[in-house]
């Protein structure tokens, strides 16, 4: 077996979920591209998104106290990459990349119609971690495009084409490989 090559620390953790983070109101929503997000607990149900204080939707999301989370598919990697690269302050995104919102069940921010799965959020902690703060919020929502939910109630998000990042890459997750808990389910004699 090969030695590895050892580098400085540096945010190489991949892939992760490129989302779109809505945030405002129905009539002045804006949305930007977010690669720092992920579960931190599942009761209560929180994330966070980590977003640098220069961005446009800081102030917006620091103010309101909420934002959604909406997961991207490969069908809107173009709107994925201009919503990371364009300041809402400047250009319509939503507009220059044919997106819609909606109205949540719960919670007053907006969430797109492209994405399979949409989460709404409350923050409940911001936490300074130097190039970017941390949004560490409640999911107060979850809101499911009914393509994606069998006759049972089951999720098949693999049937979504959700999108992946790994170090300035966008790449379409492939093949399911197994299921939680597979490894150790007792075999039906």
């Amino acid at each position: 077996m090969a030695d590895k090559v050892f580098w400085n620390g540096g945010a190489l953790l991949a892939p992760v979920p490129p989302v779109l983070v809505t945030c405002g109101t129905m009539e002045h929503c804006n949305v930007l591209t977010i690669g720092w997000t992920g579960i931190c607990a599942t009761h209560p149900p929180m994330t966070y998104i980590s977003v640098r204080p220069t961005r446009h939707s800081y102030a917006i999301i620091k103010e309101s106290g909420e934002f959604a989370v909406n997961l991207t598919t490969t069908a809107m990697v173009k709107a994925v990459d201009f919503c990371g690269v364009r300041s809402g302050k400047t250009t319509d995104k939503l507009k220059a990349c044919g997106l819609h919102l909606t109205e949540p069940p719960q919670g007053s921010v907006p969430i797109l119609l492209e994405s399979p799965v949409s989460l709404t959020c409350k923050v409940t902690q911001i936490i300074p971690l130097g190039s970017h703060d941390m949004f560490l919020a409640e999911i107060t929502g979850t809101a499911v495009d009914p393509r994606y939910v069998d006759s049972k109630g089951k999720l098949n998000l693999q049937q979504s084409g959700l999108l992946a990042y790994a170090h300035g890459e966008y790449f379409a997750l492939g093949r399911k490989c197994g299921a939680f808990g597979y490894s150790v389910k007792k075999k039906r004699r």
